[in-house]
């Protein structure tokens, strides 16, 4: 019997692989007595003791009984070869939430995937590079290893973290909150996930901002949730475009993705009033709240919340680092125990080491050093942004201007939804990463625009980015 080895990993694992593919789908059948070790190795070409080695491997997992002086026979493991529909092996249907999740992103390139063959890359979420962070976190690290407890995760979180982020948040922004409110989860996208699981059933709308995070949208949509988008304007969501009848909103309050608007005091209480009257809950993603540009932080959406319905997240990922998945959600108290129940069936809580080590690095004033540090290299960067545009495509595209995070948004003035398209096509044959707004859209906007992030490039290869992207401009005729 023929074998093919895949030629993925030692030869060793190779063979095991393909005599146990043999035996399972039935091309060995019970009884069959193996090619001689020696002749197997002449066929294969490998060593005599590469095959004896595998034979011996599949012998202790019950694939082969050896019987001395007559060889290797293969057992009697049930192996039937697979049924076959036009070809192609019959599979159980995948459950609900799988096709939802599938259909709501490409598998293959989740979102996140950076472009790491560009030369100038102004994509969103690419990280602001510190070497000063990465020794201090070396250490923090290090540290935290010398004394972590022996137990499993706190499903709620490592005590002592949750008591630095209640201090972070009543000092920066003005939430009242104590460590008991609080859950550490892995990140953003795990609170959303979370929250699905608790308050959602199948067919729950839930409302979110559009243009919005399109992480949030696809994990309700897995969820089964009927997403629906609400009108943003110059100031933010607006609030009479809220549902009746919804189960949960998310807003962005502090600074609206992508768009950028601050919403302002008389929205936010028209926005908690909505809650109260709905009986419905509000998810603050406070995603890049500590990164303002003019003045203290804004005080949270959550910090007016007397009805008990805002669920305010914040994450760890965009001030340090985003492969350190960490964040919080701060839950009113009927809320709590649900939430920490999921959390534990979930996961049974995020990594001890890094929580420790984390808390440690606030505790030590490391983090609102960094925090320091890291606002004045965006601001840099912003301004280096701000200007390129001014100076390279000015009257081609208008900005919102935010004064705060780590993007701009950006309006094309001549240009309609495909010539935009052909900009970004364009600028990517020069090296030049663009992204449009339109995945983060339910309905397409009513014009073209660009989001521009400026976090992971240094302000002099910004200017050079923003040339490149006149004359690109230029050469499809789009600036004048």
């Amino acid at each position: 019997m023929y074998l093919e080895l895949d030629g993925q990993g030692p030869r060793y694992a190779q063979l095991i692989r393909a005599l146990k593919g043999a035996i399972l789908d039935g091309r060995y059948a019970a009884g069959v007595r193996l090619p001689p070790s020696r002749a197997l190795a002449r066929e294969l070409d490998l060593s005599r003791n590469t095959v004896l080695a595998a034979y011996e491997q599949l012998q202790a997992e019950g694939f082969l009984l050896g019987r001395v002086g007559s060889g290797s026979f293969v057992a009697n493991v049930g192996a039937r070869a697979p049924r076959k529909i036009g070809g192609t092996a019959l599979v159980a249907p995948l459950a609900g939430f799988a096709r939802r999740a599938l259909a709501n992103t490409d598998g293959r390139h989740l979102p996140g995937h950076q472009h790491h063959d560009l030369r100038y890359n102004l994509q969103y979420g690419v990280p602001l590079t510190n070497p000063l962070l990465a020794s201090a976190w070396r250490r923090e690290i290090a540290r935290a290893g010398e004394r972590m407890p022996p137990d499993y995760p706190e499903a709620q979180g490592w005590a002592a973290l949750r008591e630095q982020v209640c201090d972070y948040l009543q000092r920066r922004r003005g939430v009242p909150v104590a460590p008991e409110d609080v859950l550490i989860v892995n990140g953003t996208q795990q609170a959303f996930s979370l929250a699905a699981r608790v308050l959602l059933e199948a067919g729950d709308e839930v409302a979110l901002e559009d243009p919005h995070y399109r992480g949030a949208r696809q994990v309700f949509a897995a969820a089964g949730a009927h997403v629906r988008g609400c009108r943003v304007d110059g100031e933010g969501l607006v609030p009479s475009a809220l549902p009746r009848g919804a189960r949960l909103a998310v807003v962005t309050p502090s600074h609206q993705f992508p768009t950028g608007a601050l919403l302002p005091l008389a929205r936010r209480v028209e926005l908690l009033d909505w809650a109260a009257r709905e009986r419905t809950w509000i998810i603050e993603d406070d995603y890049d709240g500590e990164f303002r540009y003019g003045g203290r932080p804004l005080a949270a959406l959550k910090s007016l919340d007397r009805d008990g319905r805002v669920i305010y997240i914040g994450s760890f990922s965009k001030a340090l680092f985003p492969a350190l998945r960490l964040g919080y959600m701060v839950l009113p108290s009927s809320l709590r125990d649900a939430f920490a129940a999921a959390k534990w069936l979930e996961d049974r809580g995020s990594n001890t080491l890094e929580q420790v080590a984390l808390a440690n690095f606030m505790a030590d004033g490391g983090f609102e050093r960094h925090l320091r540090r890291a606002a004045l290299a965006l601001r840099a960067r912003r301004t280096a942004m701000l200007e390129g545009i001014a100076r390279h495509a000015r009257g081609a595209l208008e900005v919102v201007d935010s004064n705060a995070g780590m993007h701009l948004t950006a309006w094309l003035v001549h240009a309609n939804h495909g010539q935009c398209e052909r900009l970004v096509a364009h600028a990517r044959g020069k090296g030049l990463g663009l992204y449009t707004i339109t995945p983060y859209c339910l309905r397409p906007p009513p014009r073209p625009g660009l989001v521009l992030g400026y976090a992971g490039l240094p302000p002099a290869d910004i200017e050079a980015a923003l040339r490149l992207l006149g004359r690109c401009l230029r050469e499809l005729g789009l600036a004048q």
